[in-house]
């Protein structure tokens, strides 16, 4: 026990940057894929049917194959194949090639819930927003924006959590989040070795993490009951 009170201060300081890290992919991806996903969403719902059987085709092969393999082929191909790697060397290249893959994995899950809230607000209300004159862009978003938030907080919330937890995925490109700040405590770093107490300690950082999320999305929903 005196041991790892004597560890403590190193393990903290390193977790810590690597929750850094998650947290900045985190964002990043939230930045990233909530526009990108309704912008999905609209070419899946397009009149245009090429556009949206090619974006279908496109959302099914993302949701359909895991973000690990997303990850490696984004980050591997284009050196390995192409002979460009794009994403340059270091932690500054990882990083970007980690963001690019959950944002279009996150972007096409979140168009699919967006399509579901679109299409949940009845026909009726834009038929209504037409005979008053109003145009399709100010029904959309006096109208149909509104009740599609609500609609999608429940689902979008749980993919948001999801999220949080899937950073760590990044670590298979050597990304240095927090569980690979945690594992590294195993295999030898900052003089300790052979500690597994660390890894166990960063489901802490996560449990945290979400549940300011969770009680932050309770608060939007109960927001949003005069929806009802």
């Amino acid at each position: 026990m005196e041991l790892i009170m004597q560890q403590m201060p190193v393990v903290i300081g390193a977790l810590n940057i690597g929750f850094l890290q998650t947290l900045k992919l985190f964002f990043v991806t939230l930045i990233g894929a909530l526009p990108l996903g309704l912008v999905i969403a609209f070419g899946s719902m397009s009149s245009f049917k090429p556009l949206a059987f090619i974006t279908r085709i496109f959302v099914w092969i993302i949701r359909g194959t895991p973000l690990m393999i997303q990850l490696l082929i984004i980050y591997y191909f284009p050196g390995l194949v192409l002979g460009n790697a794009i994403w340059g060397g270091g932690e500054t290249g990882r990083f970007l090639a980690a963001s690019v893959s959950f944002i279009i994995n996150y972007a096409c899950y979140f168009s699919e819930i967006y399509r579901g809230g679109i299409q949940g607000v009845p026909v009726g209300q834009q038929e209504a927003g037409l005979v008053l004159g109003m145009t399709k862009s100010q029904i959309f978003f006096r109208v149909t924006l509104l009740q599609m938030i609500k609609r999608i907080v429940p689902p979008m919330s749980n993919e948001i959590i999801t999220l949080v937890k899937d950073t760590s995925l990044a670590r298979i490109i050597a990304l240095q989040e927090i569980i690979w700040a945690g594992q590294a405590f195993m295999k030898g770093s900052m003089g300790i070795s052979g500690a597994i107490w660390p890894l166990f300690f960063t489901a802490v950082y996560y449990l945290i993490c979400n549940g300011i999320l969770t009680v932050a999305f309770s608060a939007l929903e109960k927001k949003l009951d005069f929806f009802r």
